[in-house]
């Protein structure tokens, strides 16, 4: 499978990239800030309708990168980017990966003064949605938070 980069100095709108026959990859940095799950959202919306999804698995999918990003933006450091991996055919698959700098030392971030209502239900709504769930250290130090949901 091959994908291509997107620069976080250069962040073009996102596109779809060609790989493999029945699989796809989307692949987007996002800013670590307040804005970035619905940024999220907005631009992975087009990609999963495009790859076949109905809206109930987009609704889900949708949900899941919002509490993915949400998390990484909350809890860890920067850098933050959003990468969707999705194959096709009867036990077609969609893996929703937010990969972010780590945990934060402090809670000192635009989260942080969020009312405690507004905070720990995140992984409930993963776990009810997602089929696989789980987090990872890439080669690059990041830490990849990841979830895996039908999409047939």
């Amino acid at each position: 499978m091959t994908t291509t980069t997107i620069s976080p100095a250069r962040q073009p709108r996102p596109a779809l990239h060609a790989v493999p026959a029945g699989e796809h990859v989307f692949s987007l940095p996002l800013e670590h800030g307040p804005l970035a799950p619905a940024t999220a959202r907005h631009e992975a919306r087009p990609v999963l309708a495009a790859w076949g999804l109905d809206e109930d698995q987009i609704y889900d999918t949708l949900l899941v990168i919002s509490e993915l990003v949400t998390n990484a933006v909350t809890h860890a450091l920067p850098p933050v980017a959003l990468h969707l991996h999705a194959t096709a055919g009867h036990s077609g698959r969609v893996q929703v990966h937010v990969s972010d700098g780590g945990p934060q030392t402090a809670p000192d971030n635009w989260a942080a003064n969020r009312p405690a209502d507004e905070h720990g239900r995140g992984d409930m709504i993963i776990t009810a949605l997602a089929d696989q769930a789980g987090a990872d250290l890439d080669t690059d130090g990041l830490i990849d938070h990841w979830a895996g949901l039908a999409a047939a």
